[in-house]
């Protein structure tokens, strides 16, 4: 067993290597980590780079690959690298959900009955209360879009991101879901984190290391400790979970990892926890 699989198995670190796939996006939300946007530079992995860091990932015992952004399907080709990336491994990839037309919908066609979903943020049954945080009719094309990627038979999972909903509003954002087809163990519910735009807008709750799983995290700037790490703000980088520059080979920022979750800095928690 590898130093990394030994380590998943034990729970010292997560078993998913996130991919940041990209930092620009057609949304502005009002908590995105990353500020992305419309405006924001096109900083991508090279997509050939996607399947073979997967490979690595496999090789060393990961189990599981997550790519998130940025709106990752703004990339050219990523369906095709993703049907290459989810023969290697389990494979999620975060989006917004306002791109599932005919054109994207026929390209990832090929993914369905692979172990391969897409997670849709979704963050209220109400549309102008989700479409106030998200942006403009957003509401209404998740819900178009969730029901068509079924259809092809590919998995999806709907990531709510709020400061905390009442119950009766949670309840009905999962009926909703609910009545898409997304049973309640798809369903992740998460606070906004005060990283990224989150800080100006005065929303979400601050988390350090300690509160944060320790799951690698690779984007065009380097390795983070968390998907939480490659966060902007004010157009900077924020350095504070950096394990380091350097991505190639992965063995390189995984041990950088292992040294730091080993060192007891902080422990890994639960994913996202489920509320419905």
């Amino acid at each position: 067993m590898t130093a990394i699989a030994e380590a998943v198995a034990g729970g010292l670190i997560g078993g998913r290597l996130w991919l940041y796939a990209n930092y620009h996006c057609n949304l502005t939300c009002a908590y995105c980590l990353t500020e992305s946007g419309p405006t924001v530079p096109r900083r991508e992995l090279p997509l050939h780079r996607l399947p073979e860091i997967t490979e690595e990932a496999r090789a060393m015992g990961f189990t599981a690959i997550g790519v998130t952004g940025g709106e990752p399907f703004l990339v050219r080709g990523l369906p095709n690298a993703l049907d290459r990336m989810a023969a290697i491994l389990p494979t999620l990839v975060l989006s917004n959900g306002t791109f599932f037309g005919r054109a994207l919908l026929s390209q990832l066609a090929p993914l369905g009955g692979r172990d391969f979903k897409v997670q849709i943020s979704l963050d209220s049954a109400e549309p102008a209360a989700n479409d106030e945080m998200r942006g403009p009719r957003n509401f209404a094309k998740v819900v178009e879009a969730i029901p068509r990627l079924i259809a092809l038979g590919i998995g999806v999972r709907i990531a709510t991101t709020t400061e905390g909903l009442e119950p009766a509003a949670l309840e009905r954002l999962c009926d909703l879901h609910r009545s898409l087809g997304i049973p309640d163990a798809d369903h992740v519910v998460r606070p906004i984190v005060r990283r990224g735009r989150a800080v100006d807008m005065g929303l979400g709750v601050e988390a350090g290391p300690a509160d944060l799983p320790a799951e690698l995290t690779i984007s065009t700037d380097g390795a983070f400790w968390s998907p939480f790490g490659p966060t902007v703000h004010g157009g900077r980088l924020d350095t504070d979970l950096l394990l380091t520059r350097v991505t190639r080979p992965l063995t390189r920022p995984a041990a950088a990892l292992l040294e730091v979750a080993g060192a007891g800095s902080s422990r890994p928690g639960p994913e996202q926890p489920r509320i419905c």
